[in-house]
C-alpha cells in the first residue's frame, strides 16, 4: 500500500492526514474491502509519524465505518471504495478550507447555504 506523505506544515492534524492517506489508498483500489491493513507500527514507520497518531487515525476510520477491528484478525477494510472516495473528498475540502482560513463551522455554513 502506497501512502501519501504527511505535510507537517499543513493546518490539518497529523491523525487526520494519516486517515486521509489510508482513505486515499482504499479509494485508489490499493487496499480492497476485506483486506487487512499493516500493523500500526509499520504504518507509522512508513509515514514518519508516531504509532499513537496512526492508532488515532485508525479509530477515526472505524467510527466512519471504513475499518473494522477484530481481535486476532487485525484491522480490516469494510467500507466501499465509493464511501471512501466521498470521505477523501470531504477531507480534502476541509484541508483546503483550513488553508484558506475557514474553520469547520464556517465551512459547514458555506456548504449548507449554497
Amino acid at each position: 500500500m502506497k501512502l501519501n506523505d504527511i505535510n507537517r506544515t499543513s493546518g490539518l492534524n497529523l491523525h487526520d492526514q494519516v486517515a486521509g492517506a489510508i482513505r486515499q489508498a482504499i479509494a485508489n483500489g490499493e487496499v480492497d474491502t476485506g483486506e487487512r491493513l499493516p500493523p500500526a507500527v509499520d504504518l507509522a514507520a512508513i509515514l514518519g509519524v508516531n504509532k499513537n497518531t496512526v492508532i488515532r487515525a485508525l479509530h477515526l476510520l472505524r467510527e466512519e465505518g471504513v475499518l473494522d477491528f477484530t481481535r486476532g484478525r487485525g484491522v480490516r477494510v469494510v467500507g466501499t471504495p465509493d464511501e471512501t472516495r466521498l470521505h477523501t473528498k470531504i477531507s480534502e475540502l476541509v484541508e483546503l478550507g483550513s488553508q484558506l482560513g475557514y474553520d469547520r463551522p464556517a465551512l459547514a455554513n458555506l456548504l449548507l447555504n449554497d
